[in-house]
């Protein structure tokens, strides 16, 4: 994690920067879990990441006003299976660890909401089961459809399988929605796992690591047969898509399941304080060894759900909602080795080998070292017996070494300070504020193969191009046959193919059929939505929120590229413009200065642009009377907050700023607005209150 300034003399400016780079090494860290299936970071590490973030939100509101970190949920469904678009996204969940992070959670809920110390807020608790969340699709009472959650956007269709499962009902029982999306988790109980790998033992098949695996891989078999014959159980405890909502309270919808015919676990409870929600914690935690079935924590949600819509979302997860997490499992083996991953920014990663060992009944061979800060700090060394925590289903994390246990020939750590893949020169960044970046990084850029590799499979990922059949171990391919170099090489790669006299189809592993469906899929990646254009540049500190917030402001790339051209002076009406969008501070803005005064990525921009053709972005509530409007909220607001507000406006379509300008369509003015108000009257920009605001979005 970045060096902080101290807490009571920090400035604005630097907390912005510390909060961008927080974001960054968050979206880096999704990647590697989500997309590349190696992830570097363990849970606890990834919620400490998040819990600073969170920290500095707190100590400076502008912050905190703004979506946190965008994080792809859950992985890309598999191209084994038929795809099913989720009418309502699959979101997942926030997580906390200690007792004061659920008080902070409700002290949250109430300064949102802007609620009283007297005013009630009752919340659900429930066990969090460590399963695999599937959602079910009933039109009339009959199942339809079931999908995994996949991206949360899209995910794989496995109704077939579902069908097989006896605990789901084919049709709803009494007063059911004509539209009725069930969400719950597919689990498998102990006595079933540990009867299942005695099975796969006996006729050689695959041993499975734990329940939540063998889940998983039992619900996305292509023979249906298969899962038929795995013991699968369900709970429900969500919804997507709803004609109606049978209740007016998570409680009361879990209930109406229960009526319906679905399985609700019976340990959920409503809580009307944190006293409440902590003695539910520790009575199902006391239980976790009896249960029967997996799980890794308790969920909390506020129970009115009048009040769940009012708080809304952020980019990877509901604010009415979150995990209180288990304590981590611990177990200790041999550190055999140190390896340095080089990652798509020229991050250098430390991933410590191991001796097999199972943690919390998983085996696990590798854990997070983090960075050569944390390696010095707690001093492990080759060789040494090391603590090795396990929290979730990442890569485990190392504590530090027994001492008592060291080899006496064992030395101290040198971390590199050349790049292990192409021998530049690797480096640890000073900011403006004299802070060292705690990230030491490859200055090789374009040359380094490591980069190279890395910025393609993100180029070509599923929130990016979303490239069917380009999957990593095809771009590692035609990365080495010297087929892709660049993003546009993609583009004119069935062109090539067509021209060589030494044919994709010819090599191992492709045919004609694989090679032309890639192309046809490719094909498809010609017209692209802006903000996915934006987001598979890799620019640094522009993810998938940073994107979209550059494509709803500038509308098209042609002014996004135009303005950060001219950003490349600090002082210019640009990078002013750049730094007043909500959410883009200076760290943002420069990086995208840096980005488009580099003659490197203009070329690749160039070439890129003469083949595909980028699209407005797809706005949610396109129909909004304010969609694509600049809005500016000042002064205080009485029937909602701040944070309230500007969440109503980014999910109506608007484009939220924290300054005025002559880019600005209207201002929202509440009670004692002052310089903001006297620069939009001085410009000529709309103003309205607070009712006037509610009542245009409302009509």
């Amino acid at each position: 994690m970045p060096k902080r300034s101290s807490e009571t003399d920090m400035s604005p400016e630097a907390a912005a920067e510390e909060h961008a780079r927080l974001a960054q090494e968050i979206a880096e860290h999704d990647v590697r879990y989500h997309q590349q299936d190696a992830p570097t970071i363990s849970d606890a590490d990834y919620d400490a990441l998040r819990r600073r973030l969170d920290h500095l939100e707190s100590l400076f509101p502008t912050l905190k006003s703004t979506s946190s970190p965008s994080a792809k949920v859950g992985a890309a469904p598999s191209e084994k299976f038929a795809k099913v678009r989720h009418v309502v996204p699959m979101l997942s969940l926030g997580n906390v660890f200690a007792d004061e992070e659920v008080e902070d959670f409700v002290g949250r809920i109430r300064r949102f909401l802007g609620l009283g110390a007297d005013a009630s807020v009752s919340l659900t608790a429930e066990p969090k089961i460590d399963g695999l969340s599937c959602s079910l699709r009933y039109e009339k009472g009959v199942l339809v459809t079931a999908a995994t959650r996949g991206d949360g956007f899209e995910g794989e269709d496995v109704t077939a399988n579902v069908r097989t499962i006896g605990s789901i009902p084919n049709v709803l029982k009494g007063d059911v929605p004509e539209i009725c999306e069930v969400r719950g988790e597919v689990y498998m109980s102990h006595t079933d796992f540990a009867a299942l790998n005695v099975n796969q033992e006996a006729t050689g098949g695959k041993l499975f690591a734990n329940p939540r695996n063998a889940a998983a891989g039992s619900l996305r078999q292509l023979d249906p047969t298969i899962t038929a014959a795995r013991p699968l159980q369900f709970f429900a405890y969500a919804w997507g898509e709803m004609s109606a909502v049978p209740a007016k309270t998570q409680s009361g919808v879990v209930a109406a399941f229960a009526a319906m015919g679905l399985p609700t676990n019976p340990l959920m409870r409503l809580c009307y304080s944190v006293k409440d929600m902590l003695d539910v914690y520790r009575a199902i935690e006391a239980r976790r060894a009896t249960l029967g079935y997996d799980i890794d924590g308790v969920v909390y949600k506020v129970d009115d759900l009048a009040l769940q819509a009012r708080l809304g979302f952020v980019s990877r997860s509901p604010r009415w909602a979150v995990a209180h997490k288990f304590p981590a499992e611990k177990a200790t083996t041999i550190l055999e080795g140190i390896e340095i991953q080089v990652g798509r920014t020229g991050a250098l990663t430390p991933v410590a080998r191991l001796k097999p060992v199972t943690v919390g009944g998983v085996v696990v061979s590798n854990a997070t070292l983090h960075n050569e800060d944390e390696i010095a700090r707690k001093d492990v060394r080759i060789g040494d017996t090391v603590i090795v925590q396990r929290a979730g289903d990442v890569i485990p994390q190392i504590l530090g070494a027994v001492l008592e246990k060291r080899p006496a020939d064992t030395k101290p750590y040198v971390f590199p300070d050349v790049c292990p893949v192409c021998g530049s020169a690797a480096l640890r960044e000073i900011d403006a504020k004299g802070e060292t970046d705690a990230v030491r990084r490859c200055t090789g850029g374009l040359i380094c193969a490591a980069q190279a590799v890395e910025r393609l499979k993100h180029f070509a990922s599923r929130n990016a191009f979303d490239i069917e059949g380009l999957g990593d171990k095809q771009i590692e391919f035609f990365h080495e046959k010297g087929l892709i170099r660049a993003p546009a090489d993609i583009f004119t790669l069935a062109r090539r193919d067509a021209e060589s006299l030494t044919k994709i189809r010819n090599f191992e592993g492709f045919g004609e059929t694989s090679v032309r469906n890639l192309f046809a899929a490719i094909e498809a990646r010609r017209h692209i939505a802006i903000n996915r254009f934006i987001y598979a540049l890799g620019i640094r500190h522009v993810g998938e929120t940073n994107a979209k917030r550059l494509a709803r402001h500038f509308g098209n790339f042609a002014a996004l590229r135009e303005v950060g051209i001219k950003a490349a002076d600090p002082e210019s009406e640009a990078r002013a413009e750049l730094t007043g969008i909500e959410g883009i501070g200076a760290v943002v803005a420069e990086a995208l200065a840096d980005f488009f005064a580099e003659a490197h990525n203009e070329e690749a921009l160039n070439a890129l642009l003469a083949e595909v053709t980028t699209e407005p972005m797809e706005e949610v509530a396109a129909s909004s009377p304010v969609a694509g409007k600049t809005v500016v909220f000042t002064g205080a607001l009485e029937r909602m907050t701040r944070d309230e507000a500007k969440a109503m406006a980014e999910r109506l379509g608007a484009k939220v700023s924290g300054s005025v300008s002559k880019k600005t369509d209207l201002l929202v003015a509440g009670a004692d607005a002052g310089s903001k108000l006297a620069k939009a009257r001085e410009l000529g920009v709309e103003v309205i209150s607070e009712d006037e605001w509610l009542a245009r979005v409302n009509g």
